[in-house]
């Protein structure tokens, strides 16, 4: 069911098309109210016209929303192409999941259609017997007024949604709010993890198709168990080809695999659904490119350090476990690997520092993060943070630096 909602989510036309079906519906049942009531009076606030001045507000307002309705269009795919080439193709996914953009091709498209449905409901001239569905005409200025306010609202967003610390920001944020989910502070220890060899206790269930593991229903998978437990082999975010292993079950020789790899989620891509790594993966494609000879931007990359400083922050004063685990009667009945703590530090740092190597500002941010991070992790991640600076070479510079941090990285970057 999450997957399902989660591609939902990435159709830029769902929500477009849900305005259109709701608009025309409106316009029928305004119109038909227009019949039951007869409303043939001149009042202050209703459309007085005849059925041509009726028909020619209509058709003005149709052709008028489809010229809004392709610049909205056109700029949307200015934006995307913009976003894609500057920072990170990834970032795609969060244009096309923008409430704003699909709401503001949605309300124009409904005002479109709405005022098609409402036309086709006014009958007669000016010198035949006519009807002019009055309510349902005025009803159509206020969707003008509103296309009008939505259109302002869009381009102010639109402005904003390409800025780097825009991008930068709400991918951070985003992140953030599903480490809570998947990395809770407060999070019970896990029980013990059968280590029981895998060759001669479990059975392997294989990828019916190829695609990158999205998300994992672990109730689904402990109902569909038959009592055994569930030893998933990749982690969330990882590529699985088809015919490779994805789960391996216990206690049973003849496993229900189509109940169990319905529990588990494909996609073409990587999502944010249950991937926090992912959110680090994009911000460090931004740091990247903006590091890169030909943009040569490490303001941006500097940006993009801030934001996973405070992601890799919360990982290490957060307990992560191996797996993340579906429990029963104080047993692991499902066992879903995750990254560690030095995963993240690596994904996060490892090719900011190769491609900023050049860049002291770059080292100088990294040194001073990771310094930063050292000292608030938990006991068992510190070690962790310890084998990263070695690897990357930073203790003399990070000894140089003599914390607290010389005034030249706190504001002039």
């Amino acid at each position: 069911m999450k997957g399902w909602l989660s591609e939902w989510k990435d159709r830029f036309w769902a929500l477009p098309m849900l305005c259109f079906v709701a608009a025309v519906a409106i316009g029928l049942g305004i119109t038909r109210l227009d019949h039951v009531l007869d409303t043939q009076y001149e009042l202050p606030f209703l459309f007085a016209g005849g059925p041509e001045g009726a028909r020619a507000v209509l058709s003005a307002i149709i052709t008028s929303m489809i010229s809004f309705t392709g610049l909205v269009f056109s700029i949307t795919i200015i934006a995307l192409q913009l976003a894609s080439s500057q920072f990170s193709p990834r970032l795609l996914r969060t244009f096309l999941r923008d409430r704003v953009n699909q709401l503001t091709l949605g309300v124009f498209v409904a005002t479109f259609s709405y005022a098609f449905s409402v036309l086709r409901g006014v009958r007669g001239t000016a010198q035949t017997s006519s009807f002019v569905p009055q309510i349902a005409v005025t009803v159509s200025f206020l969707f003008v007024a509103l296309s009008i306010l939505v259109f302002l609202i869009y381009i102010h967003h639109m402005a904003n949604s390409v800025r780097a610390a825009t991008i930068i920001t709400k991918i951070g944020n985003e992140t953030r709010k599903l480490l809570d989910e998947v990395l809770p502070e407060e999070a019970p220890a896990p029980p013990p993890v059968d280590a029981t060899g895998i060759a001669a206790n479990w059975t392997p269930v294989l990828a019916a198709r190829s695609g990158v593991i999205q998300q994992v229903d672990l109730a689904a998978l402990a109902s569909s168990a038959d009592a055994g437990a569930v030893r998933i082999a990749r982690a969330i975010g990882e590529f699985v080809p088809a015919g490779a292993v994805v789960l391996y079950v216990e206690g049973t020789d003849d496993p229900d695999a189509t109940a169990l790899l319905r529990a588990v989620h494909f996609g073409r891509e990587r999502s944010m659904d249950e991937d926090p790594g992912f959110g680090i993966r994009q911000l460090v494609d931004i740091a990247e490119r903006a590091l890169s000879p030909g943009v040569n931007d490490p303001t941006t990359a500097v940006q993009a350090l801030d934001q996973i400083h405070e992601l890799l922050r919360q990982i290490v004063r957060r307990p992560v476990p191996p797996y993340r685990c579906h429990v029963e009667d104080g047993r692991s009945v499902v066992l879903l690997p995750q990254p560690t703590v030095q995963d993240y530090l690596a994904l996060g740092l490892d090719e900011i520092a190769h491609w900023g190597a050049d860049s002291d500002r770059v080292r100088r941010r990294i040194a001073v993060l990771l310094d930063d991070i050292r000292g608030v992790a938990r006991p068992e991640h510190r070690p962790a943070v310890e084998r990263e600076i070695e690897r990357l070479g930073l203790r003399d510079m990070m000894a140089a630096l003599a914390i607290p941090v010389p005034p030249s990285d706190t504001g002039l970057r």
